[in-house]
Parts: C-alpha cells; structure tokens; sequence
C-alpha cells in the first residue's frame, strides 16, 4: 500500500532545511485539496493606518548570506526517465560516488530514472559506494548485451506510437505472460534488496507512477517501494499492460513528475538539489516524418511537467528560499544530436558513449562551481 511520503525516514522535523519548511507550509505545494467547508468568519481588529504603522514599523534586518561549500557535503538528487538516455544518468552517478565527500540524502526518479535510484540506494544501504556503483554496472551491461525487445522493459519510457504493441485484456503484468515481456521484476530481484531499502542507512526515495484513474501523480516512499512500484514507474503505455497495486492501475511515471522535483526539495534536508535531466529539450529540426514527429512530441510530453516544476523552485528561489540550490546537469548539453536519437536504441556503442559523456559531464559540474551550474529563474514570458 502507497503510504503518504510525509514522516518517510522522519527525525522529527528537525533537520529539515528551511527551504523545505517554506515549502511544506505554503498552500501551493500542499497535496491536500482544499477544504469543503469555509471556516466561519473571525471578527479582526481594525486596520492600522499605513503610514502610522510604516513609520511604527522597523525595518526588516537581512541576514548577509553564508558562502556555501562546493561541490556541495550533502546532495539530493532527481533522476529523470528516458529509456536508454538514462545510460548518461549511469555515468554521472558513478563519478558522484568516487566524491566521498558528497553524503546523498533524498533520491526522487521516475521511469529510467527510478531504476537507477533503485540500484543506487540498494547498493549503498548494503555495500556502500562500491556496492552501488557495481549494481548500476551491472545493470547496464547486462541490458547492452541483452539487446533485444526485452531489455526495453527494463528501462521504459516513451515509445514511438509506430512500434507499439497491442495487447489483449488478458495480458497482466505478473499474471499472464506468454512473451515474457515482463522481465524487470527478474532483473531486479537480482540486483535490489527491497527489504534493505527500509533502512535507516538508506537514502530517502521518492518513485513516481501515474495513476490512469484520474491522471495524478503518485509518489511512492521507501516502505512502500517493491518491484510492482518499479514495474508502474516504468510502464509505457503502448508496449506495456497497466500494473496494478493495492487495486489502482498505473503508468509511466514520467507523464506525472519527471522526476518529482517539487516533493524532493520539500522532503530534503539538504538546499542542494541536483537534477540529471537526460530528454532533450531543444531540437533545431522542424520534424516532418511521422516517426520524428512522434519522437518529439514524446520528448516535449516528458519534459513538461519537469519544466512547471522547475519554474516553482525558481520562483521559491527568487521570493523566500535564497538559500535553495538547484542544479542541472543536461544530457543533451553533452551528447551532440541527442533529439534525432532514440531513446529505444540499445547499441552497445551508444549506450557507451552516453555513460562516458555522463562522467564527463558530472566531472565539469564538480569543478566548474555552483554558480556556473545553477538555475536561474526563468525570465517571464513576453507579450505578443
């Protein structure tokens, strides 16, 4: 059963950082809808007149800033799906855990991107940093030599509608499976212990799926992530039955939260997020096939709701949460002709070539600096 992610791994509040609190307590990130019944009305006492009470009013006394360590002691992270894009996610995380220096505390994904966080947290809550980096090793060898329509069950994402597969009503996952397209609860009861993703040594996870019923995300915390969670984060729906749990049907997390970024930065005890955002953004083709038509309106679909969230943070950033750090690396800021590629290519050359830029890319984001990685906030759109 799901559980509410607020109190996962909780110490009681106090280490929370401030930009989580200013999060949690503002009306715009709340999860509850809005209560049906207006409060009745209080009776307040007259207003001041304003400038009376500006000339009674002492000024606000800022705090100057504290220069923040980098690379930063503590780090959250938000890995984002792709199918085999995610290979570039591989790459980075396997440079992250040569820092020592660098604690990881919260860990959201969605799709891709939440098999990694599954294979990074398992691994560290068992063996530590070297334990992580061969589950994620060995993960992904294995699917390079797996290359077939199997291997991409193990990653998800989306797939071109022109390559898709119908399935009758028959076909459920874990019940009737007579192509075996259902391999990843194999492959991850190889390489994930869920049970020592309960610990306390574990990183906190945040594992997104949408629900079909009514479209919401659903976020899935550590006591509640088990192989069916993996198998609805990364559930396409054109080439994969609906997976059910606790009797509700889900999809692909990535149409949700790719990757939840807002739930991350509330349930952070660090400022310091890092988001590895591996579908592209920018294509300086206009498609005009059906196949690249459909190629990018799937890597527009995945990185929709990841751009709303980020524009939140930045506006939280600029208003009341200066201490908030997030950073991105970019797959595509690396990898030359990403948009054109699919994220269903599984040659071993590829895959290869995406691992590599991922170190490098990790590699730049260490030594070049907070301020050279940081997101600004968006500048506000311009009237036509």
């Amino acid at each position: 059963m799901s559980e509410k992610i607020d109190g996962t791994h909780d110490d009681g509040g106090a280490q929370g950082s401030a930009a989580s609190r200013l999060l949690s307590t503002t009306n715009i990130w709340a999860d509850a809808p809005s209560p049906h019944h207006a409060p009745k009305p209080i009776a307040l006492p007259p207003r001041p007149d304003p400038i009376v009470q500006a000339r009674l009013t002492p000024a606000p006394v800022v705090a100057p800033a504290r220069a923040q360590p980098w690379p930063p002691r503590k780090l959250s992270l938000a890995l984002q799906g792709g199918g085999t894009f995610a290979a570039f996610t591989w790459g980075v995380l396997e440079r992250l855990l040569e820092e020592p220096s660098i604690e990881l505390d919260t860990i959201s994904g969605a799709s891709a991107g939440a098999i990694n966080a599954l294979l990074l947290a398992g691994g560290l809550a068992e063996g530590g940093r070297e334990a992580a980096r061969s589950r994620l090793n060995r993960f992904w060898t294995r699917l390079m030599h797996e290359a077939s329509f199997r291997s991409l069950m193990l990653i998800g994402g989306f797939s071109p509608a022109g390559s898709s597969v119908a399935f009758g009503p028959t076909l459920r996952s874990g019940h009737f499976d007579p192509f075996d397209l259902d391999p990843l609860r194999q492959a991850l009861s190889r390489d994930v212990n869920f049970a020592a993703l309960r610990d306390a040594k574990c990183p906190k996870l945040l594992i997104a799926a949408t629900r079909i019923r009514d479209g919401e995300l659903q976020i899935f915390g550590n006591d509640a992530v088990t192989a069916d969670v993996a198998l609805a984060s990364t559930c396409p729906p054109l080439v994969h039955c609906a997976v059910e749990i606790d009797g509700e049907a889900y999809w692909d997390g990535g149409y949700g939260g790719n990757p939840p970024l807002i739930k991350l930065a509330q349930e952070s005890t660090t400022p310091d997020l890092l988001l590895i955002q591996v579908t592209p953004t920018r294509d300086s083709y206009v498609p005009i096939t059906l196949a690249a038509i459909d190629r990018r309106l799937d890597q527009i679909a995945a990185n929709a709701a990841l751009s709303a969230e980020v524009a939140a943070i930045a506006w939280a950033q600029s208003r009341a949460a200066p201490s908030l750090r997030l950073s991105r690396i970019a797959a595509e800021d690396s990898v030359d002709g990403l948009a054109q590629r699919s994220s269903t290519d599984l040659g071993r050359g590829f895959i290869r070539t995406l691992h590599r830029n991922g170190r490098e890319a990790a590699e730049r984001w260490l030594r070049q600096g907070a301020k050279a990685q940081r997101i600004l906030p968006a500048a506000e759109p311009a009237l036509a």
